[in-house]
């Protein structure tokens, strides 16, 4: 039989739209440039008109493709389109204004935005425009609010990587949660512009300016790193760094439990097994590098405490600021980071990394097979909060976690084989497939953090990387089989 052609206007209809508010918002970065006597000002409103043109093309052009619901096969193109095409707009202020970044550096840096990884290519952030900072920090905003509608909405939807999961009865989006998707994404917004209101208050109350609250409130909530300083949370030591870490945890939770908290459900954010696991991994993680940099460095307790709470939130929250100078505490912390960050925080939620709940069924499937091994007759049932985890669900999750590891490999390798060194490959690898931000190894310490040093084709690599990381690996490759385009 032919292959059924899938319908992309719906697609284009969606990107159009996206492009047109992408348009608008470029807008209020460009008048702070404008009215501080900036030509940068000016850079924005070209590349408004740029995008907004390109959106009301796109709208246009597929109108009459409204009013019919999206199969799952054009769901799964909206998605990568949404993350792979539209950084190519948000990009233009980097490319037309300053810090006149080229295509592939522009590119970088907004797809690392909107992934909400946090890397950067810019050095001296200190004395970027005001307005070029501001963008950085709402494109972060933006793609953590669009990961949590995805991760919510879509993905369980389209069972990638053991997220049909949250459809069943104890995580349920669709059912007992609330009945409508448009009734979940209300309240998604709210409990996103609540969080995100309630850090920047903070920030501004414990002493940061103005447009920094702002900047690290948005980026913060939405697990992005942007920060608009080169220094980080460096910048901001002591009560600054507790309350960082406070709101990066908030951000790392599954959102539909806090849609819950909304409607007058408590019970279920305390009772949820990923939750308990994942602030339980924290504090492990936390206490053992506390009590090392307490054994072998000359820091009070007080300071190894707060600056390993924080870097470590940072990483396992995939969030990437920064505080202290942590790359010199030695191998146990960077070994301690390294796992944490792969392991990533919550589903559901808008940080990224395998996330807990992957890796407590994996493990639960794990202990299922050694147990089968000793005692053969007996049938081992996987269980999660006291339900049996379905066969193709592990399947899922098991085929997500050997994908991450093995993509994580293959960038590593291939960018060593551009030439980096072997660490500055495997960090470059590591802070992109799961969003993490930190910019670890000789490369980029040289770079102050950033990724300015890398080679034009390792930075490709890395962008690919973030968008894999970002989408869940599964949900980007899908697109690529040739059976996805057949009937």
């Amino acid at each position: 039989m032919p292959s059924a052609m899938i319908d992309l206007r719906p697609i284009v209809y969606v990107v159009g739209r996206i492009l047109i508010v992408l348009a608008i918002l470029m807008l209020a970065p460009g008048i702070i440039d404008w009215r501080s006597g900036l030509h940068n000002g000016i850079d924005f409103f070209e590349a408004a008109i740029v995008t907004g043109a390109a959106g009301v093309l796109f709208s246009i052009a597929t109108s009459n493709a409204l009013g019919g619901s999206l199969s799952s096969r054009q769901a799964y193109l909206m998605t990568v389109a949404i993350w792979g095409f539209v950084p190519m707009f948000a990009a233009l202020p980097f490319y037309f204004g300053e810090p006149h970044l080229s295509f592939t550096d522009a590119y970088f840096e907004a797809v690392s935005g909107i992934t909400t990884t946090g890397s950067t290519v810019i050095t001296g952030l200190d004395h970027l425009p005001e307005g070029m900072n501001l963008w950085r920090g709402m494109l972060n905003w933006l793609g953590g609010l669009g990961i949590a509608f995805v991760a919510m909405i879509f993905l369980p939807v389209l069972r990638v990587g053991g997220m049909q999961y949250f459809r069943t009865e104890g995580f349920d989006t669709f059912g007992k949660a609330l009945p409508r998707a448009t009734d979940l994404a209300r309240q998604l917004l709210l409990v996103y512009f609540g969080l995100t209101l309630a850090c920047i208050l903070v920030y501004h109350g414990l002493g940061m300016v103005p447009l920094d609250a702002i900047i690290c409130g948005m980026t913060t909530v939405a697990t992005g790193g942007f920060a608009p300083m080169d220094a980080s949370f460096g910048k901001y030591p002591g009560m600054m760094e507790y309350a960082g870490a406070l709101f990066m945890v908030l951000g790392s939770l599954p959102y539909v439990r806090y849609v819950q908290l909304v409607n007058g459900q408590a019970r279920p954010l305390w009772q949820d097994a990923q939750v308990r696991a994942y602030l339980r991994w924290l504090a492990y993680a936390v206490g053992s590098v506390t009590l090392w940099r307490a054994l072998t460095s000359d820091s009070g307790v007080e300071e190894a405490f707060r600056q390993s709470l924080f870097n470590l939130i940072s990483i396992m929250s995939s969030t990437g600021f920064t505080s202290g100078h942590f790359t010199g505490w030695g191998g146990y912390m960077l070994v301690v980071g390294f796992v944490i960050g792969m392991i990533g925080a919550c589903a559901g939620s808008s940080a990224a990394g395998i996330s807990v709940f992957r890796v407590q069924i994996a493990g639960a499937a794990l202990l299922a097979q050694i147990r089968q091994i000793g005692m053969p007759s007996r049938v081992q049932r996987v269980t999660y909060e006291g339900r049996a985890v379905e066969e193709d669900v592990i399947a899922g999750l098991i085929l997500l976690i050997t994908g991450y590891v093995l993509i994580l490999g293959l960038a590593a390798v291939a960018m060593t084989l551009l030439g980096l060194d072997p660490m500055s490959a495997l960090w470059g690898a590591w802070t992109s497939i799961g969003n993490i931000g930190y910019g670890l190894g000789p490369l980029a310490a040289e770079a102050n953090g950033t990724f300015a040093a890398y080679p034009t084709a390792a930075k490709w690599i890395m962008i690919l990387a973030m968008l894999l990381g970002r989408l869940g690996l599964l949900a980007v490759l899908v697109v690529f089989m040739p059976r996805f385009w057949r009937d």
